[in-house]
């Protein structure tokens, strides 16, 4: 096929990586920690651990996980926290034991929390306090037999670490009251894994690394596969993307989006612990000023973030109190990043934001602009070593250059398969080994892409997926509503909101009652924004919902 990007690639970057430089992250996870023993891995609320403190930590805990847990090779572990220092231990702990990793967002809901754990089989669930109670409600309808209970300021130190888990609990309320009896907490936990040496599992390539739950069409949130050889090609690619800029064992960067999110834990955790970097992780992103406070406090090289959070930073008046002179480059993901943003981050911290691309099945980056200053703005840019994009007709025929079509990726990085869903693997994955991403785009002469709209009806909210059938099956079981669809309209804070149009059963249901309904039962960026009552919605011949039609007389408006 036409490769018109391999001209684009930055000075220094090969065309190639080798997938199986290293059989599994492990294997990386040990050169790193020789190379780098005595660097700070991770910087998080003033305290820090090296990569020695995370090489017998996270083997404390792979003890834990082996005999107090009884876990064998291919188990999966659960984690449900924000960044905090506990969030590496426990991974790298997990992998290093042979078992599958479960990242679960803090902010699930019951019903959400439920299916990803009878999905994935979890034994094993590690939980920070905050949320435990989300667990014990539905605990007793999964397979999970250990829960780890841990608190925000566990790895911070004494005092501060009591200090900051009485203030979270008792001052500010935010540890719910839950009932977990049997759970361990995280002192028990590490101090039961110090007891007995750890037994070192060897996996191979194949070997499921994490299961990244990620909505579908169905409404359905399924586990994507990523195996051992995915991820550490997809590090591999990235590191080998930012050579030109890095120097080894001297980088810091700024880990503000939280590690259950695949962009960040591969850029960031893995990628970044390749060259010895260290990751100055935010525990609350959302708390703008406590953000740019460590940013203010710390010296950081990389800073590796969504469009709304550029935004949001540069419209702060702290902004400028920060010091941006050894910032080397920033990497935007996870949604579009706008022209404007882009331009206004390069003007005041006078580096670039490059923008990347790519699915939880890709690991995820497939592609990004380059580092060099040939970047185009509202570009995905071109495609990571040993990486191909193409683009495809309704057919699966490729099309002309300049001609829209799918967006489909062939490379290392491409997931497995779903857990557990042989047929929607296959629906996603041809025979040939092209991954159809849903994405609509245009490929320019010199192999920069475009995207020009989504072929699914995914609602991208700050960068999180949002599938409109199930915020339609949540509403279809409130029993004043009829008939109900949901999509995306465009917002200026979270580039989309979701809008549902009900058509009510009971004419005395209100707005009111459909957002608490939604706030119980999904996610917060799930809820919708805006609510319109109609007497019908546009339908095709058969009696399907015109979601598109819906959307356009949103535009329209």
């Amino acid at each position: 096929m036409d490769r018109p990007w391999l001209k684009k690639y930055p000075k220094d970057v090969s065309h190639t990586i080798n997938p199986d430089q290293y059989s599994s992250i492990s294997d990386l996870f040990d050169e790193s920690v020789q190379k780098w023993r005595d660097r700070p891995a991770y910087i998080n609320m003033g305290a820090e651990i090296s990569y020695e403190d995370l090489n017998y930590l996270s083997a404390d805990f792979a003890s834990f996980l082996q005999h107090a847990a009884g876990l064998q090779k291919g188990d999966r572990v659960a984690i449900m926290m924000p960044n905090v220092l506990q969030y590496p231990i426990v991974a790298f702990g997990a992998l290093r034991a042979g078992l599958t990793v479960v990242n679960v967002n803090p902010l699930y809901t019951p019903r959400e929390l439920k299916h990803q754990l009878q999905d994935s089989g979890a034994k094993t669930i590690v939980i920070l306090a905050n949320v435990a109670h989300t667990l014990s409600e539905v605990i007793k309808d999964t397979s999970v037999e250990t829960v780890v209970v841990t608190q925000v300021g566990d790895m911070l130190g004494f005092p501060k670490s009591m200090l900051v888990n009485t203030v979270v609990k008792h001052v500010k309320k935010m540890v719910p009251d839950y009932d977990l009896p049997n759970a361990f907490s995280w002192y028990e936990a590490m101090d039961l894994g110090a007891e007995v040496a750890f037994v070192p599992v060897k996996c191979a390539g194949d070997d499921n690394a994490f299961l990244q739950y990620t909505g579908g069409t169905t409404g359905v949130a399924k586990g994507a596969m990523l195996t051992h050889r995915n991820i550490v090609a997809n590090l591999l690619q990235i590191a080998e993307w930012k050579k030109p800029l890095l120097v080894p064992g001297e980088e810091v960067a700024v880990m503000a989006l939280p590690l259950y999110h695949i962009f960040s834990l591969t850029v960031n955790c893995l990628a970044m612990m390749y060259y010895g970097a260290t990751n100055l992780m935010i525990t609350n992103p959302r708390d703008i000023k406590g953000y740019l406070k460590t940013l203010r406090q710390n010296r950081f090289t990389i800073v590796v973030g969504l469009n709304t959070l550029y935004n949001a930073m540069m419209n702060h008046p702290d902004f400028t109190k920060i010091d941006f002179s050894q910032l080397k480059i920033s990497v935007a993901g996870g949604m579009a990043l706008q022209r404007p943003v882009s331009e206004r981050w390069r003007e005041l911290t006078k580096t670039p934001l490059v923008e990347g691309y790519g699915l939880t099945e890709t690991s995820p980056v497939a592609s990004c602009n380059p580092v060099d200053g040939t970047d185009k703005v509202g570009t995905i840019g071109i495609p990571l070593p040993s990486t191909d994009m193409i683009i495809r007709d309704d057919n699966d025929k490729p099309v002309a250059m300049g001609q829209q079509g799918e967006i489909c990726i062939k490379g290392p990085q491409v997931m497995k398969g779903y857990w557990q869903r042989p047929e929607e693997t296959a629906s996603m994955i041809g025979a040939d080994g092209w991954l159809k991403t849903g994405d609509i785009g245009i490929l320019d002469e010199e192999g920069f892409t475009r995207i020009v709209d989504r072929k699914k009806d995914m609602i991208l909210v700050s960068g999180f997926n949002v599938y409109p059938n199930e915020i339609e099956e949540v509403m279809m079981s409130h029993p004043k509503v009829l008939e109900v669809a949901a999509v995306g309209v465009p917002d200026p804070h979270s580039t989309e909101a979701v809008k549902v149009f009900i058509v009510a059963k009971d004419p005395s249901l209100t707005e009111e009652e459909v957002i608490q309904h939604c706030k119980a039962n999904l996610t917060g960026y799930k809820v919708p924004k805006k609510v319109e009552f109609r007497k019908e919605l546009p339908k095709t011949n058969v009696g399907k919902i015109l979601r598109r039609e819906l959307r356009d007389q949103e535009a329209r408006a």
